[in-house]
């Protein structure tokens, strides 16, 4: 996959000397790709919130959503794929799963990162009064080591240290 091929050359030609040091080239690619799906999320995450859902509240007949949290739930799709994609290609490329094991388990992994997002947007946003797209960098950064534990030993199980 030349794409995947680009990437993994692009973030290789970042891991210089100091970072040898102190993360090895497998925690470097996550977390290069982590970095970049989490950009993508904070900017199409403002997008959204300001252009798409323009700050209003959904009443869904059931239950109304609030604007931060329909925000949330648009963007999901985007960087769930997008980080799954990165994540099995450049990443773990090295795990001995099937991709549709991989898949269910990032699912399944992701479901804690959802959870964190949920909980972090409600306390930021609705307890602490801090703005809706500052706090979902927040959050995201507190659901960074959950992930990264939950792709290195449970979604690609066996990807070899490179």
């Amino acid at each position: 996959m030349a794409l995947a091929k680009f990437i993994t050359a692009l973030i290789d030609s970042f891991y210089w000397k100091p970072f040898r040091k102190v993360l090895p080239l497998q925690t470097f690619r996550y977390a290069a790709c982590g970095g970049m799906n989490m950009v993508l999320d904070a900017v199409w995450y403002f997008v959204i919130y300001h252009y798409i859902v323009a700050e209003r509240f959904f009443d869904l007949g059931v239950v109304v959503l609030s604007p931060h949290i329909a925000s949330m739930l648009v963007v999901f799709p985007i960087t769930f794929f997008n980080g799954f994609w990165l994540n099995r290609h450049v990443a773990f490329k090295s795990s001995p799963l099937s991709g549709g094991t991989q898949l269910f388990r990032y699912a399944l992994s992701i479901g804690g990162s959802i959870l964190l997002t949920y909980v972090g947007l409600k306390f930021f946003v609705e307890v602490c009064r801090i703005w809706p797209t500052p706090s979902k960098v927040l959050t995201t950064a507190i659901t960074v080591i959950y992930s990264y534990l939950a792709a290195k030993y449970f979604t690609f199980r066996g990807a070899v240290e490179v």
